[in-house]
Parts: C-alpha cells; structure tokens; sequence
C-alpha cells in the first residue's frame, strides 16, 4: 500500500501534543499573514535543533541557535523544544510587531527573557558581526538571490557539527519545472546547484514544507 505525503503531513498536523504557546504563535502569524512551518516541518525542526545541540548536554556550555524569519515565535518554538534546557535563540527581524508577538509567545510557554535576544536588522546586516564558531543550527528564511550569500555569512558561524537550514528553497516542487523561467524560479535552481556544491558539508534537501535545504557542517 502506498500513501501519499499529503495523507503523512495530515496526519502528523491532527496528532501533535497541545501547546498553548505555539497555538497561541501559529495564530498571531496567520493574523499577520506570515508564513509558518506546517506540522511536518516543525517537528523536523524539533529533531534537527536536538541533533545539533546535543553536545552541551553532557556539559555546562550553552548551544546557541539562530531564527531569521518573520514569524520568531512559531520558528523559535519549535526550536526550543529541541535545545537544552539553558539553549539560546538568537532571533534576527527588523519589524518590532514581530518581534512583541514572539517574545509573548515565548512567555506563554515558559521560555524567560534569558533564554532569547532578539536582532532588529536584516541577516545580511547582523550576520557578519555574530562570533564566529559559536552557533548549532542557523535557520534562514530568505529570497532565492539572498541564499548563497547567506550561506557564506552562516557557515562561518557554525561550530563543527552545527547545521544550517534553508526553508522552501524549492519552492513546492516547481524548482524543477522547466516550463517555469521567472526570476524567482530560475534564482532558486541557481542557488540550489550551488548549494550542492558548497565544500566541507552534508547537503541534503528534503521533502518538508515547500522543499528544504539542509547544510550540515562537518565536525
């Protein structure tokens, strides 16, 4: 029997346990018309940030994540759930709505001012100032044309092991329609065939979302 991914995600989006602060996050976005990570999406996001940050649990060291996106308190959730207890997250967004929506959200479910910063600027901006060596899992969501550049200011961030992931950089499948030759689409299989071949990382695009780039950083 084969089942579809559309029956998997429907599945994975009606059993998830309750939370109040993502519920709470999830609704705030939508009223906002932001984006969001489905329920798919966000549990990979879970593994991916537990996978990353591992190492600080056998010890005292803080794992620091950062989320550029617009919707913080969504991504941001997801994220937490995975990190340590004394993990970090480091949001980077220019709007000051956003970023009061995602410090609410992190309040409902229990995440204290300690535990958060949040970067009014662009990625482009902040990033290339942050410490280099210093950070687990880099979640960007970012204009095709913007990818490879961020790669480049992400990458260096990292520490050995970190990842750094791309949300919907193919663009629900139509990355790979060759009827497609608008500048978004023909951006995105630019980026994506350099992405592959980004050295010293682990590559892998997967199915979650509208098509995720994952980088892993060779340890």
């Amino acid at each position: 029997m084969t089942i579809s991914g559309d029956a998997i995600n429907a599945y994975i989006a009606t059993t998830p346990a309750m939370d109040e602060g993502l519920d709470a996050a999830r609704a705030d976005a939508s009223e906002l018309d932001l984006s969001v990570p489905d329920a798919a999406t966000g549990e990979a996001l879970k593994l991916l940030a537990s996978l990353a940050t591992g190492w600080s649990r056998a010890g005292n060291e803080v794992a620091q994540c950062i989320a550029v996106t617009p919707a913080s308190g969504v991504v941001g959730l997801h994220l937490f759930a995975g990190m340590p207890e004394n993990g970090h997250l480091s949001c980077i967004d220019p709007d000051t709505e956003h970023q009061r929506l995602a410090k609410e959200a992190f309040r409902v479910a229990g995440y204290g001012p300690s535990r958060y910063r949040f970067l009014p600027a662009r990625a482009l901006d902040v990033m290339e100032r942050l410490a280099p060596n210093s950070y687990s899992l880099i979640y960007v969501e970012a204009a095709p044309s913007d990818l490879v550049a961020i790669r480049d200011l992400a990458l260096p961030l990292l520490n050995p092991g970190g990842v750094l992931v791309f949300p919907d950089t193919l663009l629900d499948g139509t990355i790979g329609d060759d009827t497609r030759t608008d500048r978004m689409t023909v951006a995105a299989r630019e980026a994506d065939a350099t992405l592959l071949e980004t050295a010293d990382v682990t590559v892998a695009r997967l199915p979650i979302g509208a098509g995720a780039t994952v980088l892993h950083k060779r340890g």
